[in-house]
């Protein structure tokens, strides 16, 4: 089996003691390739770190995620950008609107998140877009930076019926599904076939979210097997043809 974690955060101090297993796991348990989406200026070495580390496995990605987004977000992103002249990404990510925690930054996020789709545009390159709470402000910023000119992934999905309609509508956006499907509260799971297999990517955003039967320890690449799982019992198809699809869907959007 080949399946590629389009979302994953083992760069982070969750896996500094043990990241070599963690890894070795994650190739045994089929997982090929792993999307490394950064979160801010501090964790840009780590990530560039585990990524000379691991070169044929780990892709960055390079973004200011919203949560990290404050008074100061102009400085940061400045930072962050000065990184696309210095290396290779995958995508511009993680970044987009978080209203979950606090609302205070929301004009800050806001304006950070359009900045960043914008060089998504100029570099040609997808996005990684961090939702929560937020669809409406992340719909509205898309169709403002213009929709058709931008390509990417719905990172964590676990929208409405409506917002799953509407993310669907952007015909060249992905749905990253991860462990929250295996949990019996997801009530998405009860609409996501209306999203064809062609619009799906498979994630973890390893240390958080980990599936059932592991939920409440630290999350990593190797449990992408029970969100492929999960996702194949579904949709009513093979784990191999899930897994087979999937794997397309991330080389297609990606490039790798």
């Amino acid at each position: 089996m080949y399946l590629i974690d389009s979302h994953t955060h083992i760069f982070t101090e969750e896996f500094d003691s043990d990241r070599a297993d963690v890894i070795r796991r994650s190739l045994e348990a089929g997982v090929q390739k792993l999307c490394l989406p950064n979160i801010d200026p501090e964790t840009v070495s780590p990530l560039h770190s585990v990524c000379e580390d691991y070169p044929s496995l780990c892709y960055p990605m390079m973004g200011l995620h919203p949560t990290s987004v404050k008074h100061d977000y102009p400085e940061l992103l400045a930072k962050i950008k000065s990184f696309f002249s210095t290396r290779k990404y995958i995508a511009v990510g993680e970044i987009g609107i978080d209203l979950y925690w606090d609302k205070t930054f929301l004009k800050e996020q806001t304006d950070a998140f359009e900045e960043q789709l914008r060089w998504s545009v100029e570099w040609q390159l997808p996005v990684a877009i961090h939702s929560r709470n937020a669809f409406p402000q992340v719909f509205e910023s898309l169709d403002k930076v213009g929709a058709n000119r931008l390509r990417g992934v719905f990172h964590s999905f676990e929208g409405s019926y409506e917002e799953l309609e509407k993310a669907l509508s952007y015909r060249n956006f992905f749905l990253g599904i991860n462990g929250i499907v295996t949990y019996k509260k997801a009530d998405f799971r009860n609409y996501i076939t209306l999203a064809p297999v062609e619009r799906l990517l498979l994630e973890t955003d390893a240390p958080y979210l980990t599936p059932v039967p592991h939920r409440g320890k630290r999350n990593e690449p190797a449990y992408l097997l029970y969100v492929v799982g999960k996702l194949a019992e579904i949709y009513g198809l093979s784990v191999e043809t899930m897994a087979n699809k999937t794997t397309e869907n991330a080389q297609r959007l990606f490039g790798l």
